[in-house]
């Protein structure tokens, strides 16, 4: 099975084994969601390898309707990490402490994410997880799983400081009649394709310092095997003006 080192004073490693990978529609960290749960179209799996991959680990999972995953930021994990970073949610202008924050750029490079849990296939003993509403890297390594508990893992009066509710999606997003036609072209595959685009440029990927600015640039990301082109058309209108295959892939 394979296994994440850290890297630094032998006295103070710890090993752990990858038990699963991700399999999901965002193929690059552009356009990722901050936070799992603001697009509930992002479906994805998890396939459990080596020896986890075994049906007696998934017990009884089925029953909860949302899992906990801690996984590793192997899209940052190579790039180190900061004592201070600038949060988006603050506009990328102030420069907090890294252990107040999501960032990706941590001591450790563990996430963790809260993610639906739509059912569970066990064929030809490979065990498969299918998830949705989730903000994770496809081909993330997947360390640990644990079931969602409401009545401990919620905490309705808790105090979030700066990133206390949900940002707002106010952004409209329109398609063009080129993207339109492409919509209809990959619906056999991606049935749910235009809402997922929908719900993912609603969050506005781009940087946090062009938010709430005129912004003509041409943008692309990559969902599924797609390249998805879209403009800003104002402060709160997004046009996709193309869907085309994707011709590169980021791990």
């Amino acid at each position: 099975m394979q296994k994440i080192k850290n890297t630094t004073d032998i006295n103070n490693k710890i090993e752990f084994n990858i038990i699963g990978q991700v399999n999901s529609p965002y193929k690059e960290k552009f356009a990722i969601p901050r936070q799992p749960g603001l697009v509930s179209s992002a479906k994805g799996s998890i396939t459990l390898i080596g020896d986890a991959n075994n049906a007696e680990l998934v017990r009884e999972l089925a029953q909860f309707s949302h899992i906990w995953l801690l996984f590793v930021f192997h899209g940052t994990q190579a790039q180190g990490w900061k004592p201070l970073v600038r949060p988006p949610r603050l506009g990328g202008n102030k420069k907090i402490g890294v252990l107040a924050t999501r960032s990706t750029f941590r001591p450790n490079p563990i996430g963790m994410s809260v993610v639906k849990l739509d059912a569970i296939d066990i064929k030809e003993q490979q065990v498969i997880l299918h998830i949705s509403a989730i903000d994770l890297l496809d081909k993330t390594p997947i360390i640990d799983i644990k079931p969602y508990v409401p009545y401990s893992d919620s905490i309705p009066h808790a105090n979030a400081g700066f990133a206390q509710t949900q940002p707002l999606a106010n952004l409209q997003v329109t398609f063009n009649e080129q993207a339109q036609i492409a919509i209809i072209k990959h619906s056999k595959n991606f049935p749910d394709l235009a809402l997922f685009i929908e719900q993912v440029l609603a969050q506005d990927p781009r940087p946090a310092y062009k938010q709430g600015k005129i912004d003509d640039k041409i943008y692309g990301m990559n969902l599924y095997d797609l390249n998805i082109q879209w403009q800003m058309q104002g402060l709160t209108c997004i046009e996709v003006i193309d869907i085309m295959p994707s011709t590169s892939s980021t791990e």
